[in-house]
């Protein structure tokens, strides 16, 4: 990247928060991907929407993170700017039943902020290791339950204007693991989410429940992107999996969970190439057998994004 671009990232952010050749296994759930050429963690949302519209303005390519939880990053890195949104873009602020987040609190925060203050609704997402941002645009869910269950409006910059804007939670084409934001060049700001007034020892006990179903039936002691893959229409995909004799199945370093088939792992010392090649083995397995086509719910960054 252009030195003189840098160098105006630093006129908008204190440069300590601008790294250069930053390798990305280590802001990755997953423990892989290799550099990216700079990587800035604006310290407010004013910042993030002044940094990209600087990259935006230079034409400089740019890709807006979480905490990196459901992404999978090239071994080539990724040849442009990344803006991690997970620290300096977090605060919480609770008004009667009402929360507002912003992109870079995580979740399990967020549902922990609501049980403080004896609100029901968020405990579906206490164990989601996510952004709000990450489940803005991926209209995070578990256990029957989605985002779009509990969210009122979304804070946006919308990458066509230049502008800031907020729309209500009726236009954000909310649907499974999708938004308008996978549609739009939009990055989440923050979000605001309608709550209901509950009793703060069953708030408790629900999230406790959740979470150890979670430890159970999760692997949760290994570096993952949670569900590789989408639940295809009338399936499941970690059966489809299971089914096809992909238990345990591995590539070098990452392997299929034998703890929870949807689930792709790194074992140790995996590489994003790994990945790839088991995920594109798993596909064609299922495909095979099932004539279901998988589509991976983890996102690709970076080059040899196939």
């Amino acid at each position: 990247m252009n030195a003189d671009i840098i160098e105006l990232l630093g006129s908008i952010t204190d440069p300590v928060n601008i790294l250069t050749n930053e390798y990305m296994n280590k802001h990755t759930t997953f423990k892989v991907g290799g550099q990216a050429d700079v990587f800035v963690i604006p310290q407010s949302i004013e910042e993030a929407a002044d940094i990209i519209r600087l990259l935006l303005s230079k034409n400089e390519p740019y890709t807006v993170i979480g905490n990196g939880s459901n992404i999978l990053v090239s071994d080539r890195g990724y040849r442009g700017c990344i803006v991690c949104m997970d620290r300096g873009t977090d605060s919480i602020t609770v008004k009667g039943t009402s929360i507002r987040a912003e992109a870079g609190a995580m979740l399990s925060k967020v549902a922990n902020a609501a049980y403080e203050n004896s609100l029901t609704g968020l405990e579906f997402a206490s164990g989601i290791p996510g952004t709000v941002g990450g489940a803005m645009v991926m209209n995070a869910g578990a256990y029957g339950f989605e985002m779009k269950d509990v969210t009122v409006n979304v804070t946006l910059f919308d990458a066509v204007t230049g502008e800031v804007k907020t729309l209500p939670a009726a236009d954000m084409e909310f649907g499974y693991r999708t938004s308008i934001v996978k549609k739009h060049p939009y990055t989440v700001l923050a979000a605001e989410f309608l709550l209901t007034a509950g009793n703060r020892e069953e708030i408790k006990a629900q999230m406790d429940e959740l979470a150890q179903k979670r430890r159970q039936k999760q692997p949760l002691e290994y570096p993952s992107a949670g569900s590789t893959f989408k639940r295809p229409e009338g399936f499941f995909a970690g059966k489809l999996i299971e089914d096809a004799g992909l238990k345990g199945y591995s590539v070098g370093g990452a392997a299929v969970s034998e703890k929870h088939c949807g689930f792709v792992i790194n074992k140790g010392g995996a590489t994003a190439t790994d990945v790839i090649r088991l995920m594109n083995d798993v596909k064609d397995k299922v495909y095979e057998k099932f004539g279901v086509c998988l589509e991976p719910e983890v996102v690709m960054i970076g080059e040899e994004k196939e």
